[in-house]
């Protein structure tokens, strides 16, 4: 089977959820300078705090999302660093889109639980690194429901980890089964 190679996306993405085959057209489409900026604004536009925060989408694929947040007035606490729910925001952002590239149509994502401890104070902008291993994606293909930790890394303009994360994901059917009588 030929075909144009700009619509190649359409035979990889045949299996691929909605977000994973949005961010596939998005691959294809649109000029690799732009593509950050488009993926911001499609996931933005569904996840309206996550765009109000300003966080910002350098890279999503299926087994990893890398985010960063920059250090502006909105974001900023008492003493000039980014707040802690801002902090808390982009962990759960981070982690919470690269569950999205991975949970089946049929399913909805849900975060469980977060467990935040704040290590020291953030200095500059921040990054979000949320990684899935090929188990932990493969679980989520072959599982109706479940739940998994996903790791995700925070880090600051000096490399270092003001928090350490941890979120529990969660899906669910989008639809219940009705119980039988």
């Amino acid at each position: 089977l030929e075909l144009d190679p700009c619509n190649s996306w359409r035979t990889t993405m045949a299996s691929k959820n909605a977000l994973a085959r949005l961010m596939g057209k998005v691959k294809a489409m649109v000029p690799t300078a732009l593509q950050p900026m488009a993926i911001s604004l499609a996931f933005n536009s569904q996840v309206k705090f996550a765009g109000t925060a300003g966080i910002k989408f350098e890279a999503l694929e299926e087994h990893s999302s890398v985010l960063s947040l920059k250090n502006r007035f909105w974001v900023q606490n008492h003493i000039k660093g980014v707040h802690a729910c801002g902090m808390a925001l982009l962990a759960e952002t981070a982690t919470g889109s690269v569950i999205g590239m991975n949970v089946p149509d049929s399913c909805i994502p849900l975060l469980k639980s977060m467990t935040v401890e704040y290590l020291k104070v953030a200095k500059g902008d921040l990054k979000g690194v949320a990684t899935l291993d090929e188990e932990q994606r493969r679980l989520i293909r072959e599982s109706e429901k479940g739940e998994l930790v996903v790791p995700v890394k925070i880090t600051d303009s000096e490399g270092k980890e003001p928090i350490r994360a941890t979120m529990l994901w969660a899906w669910i059917p989008r639809t219940r089964k009705a119980k039988a009588e």
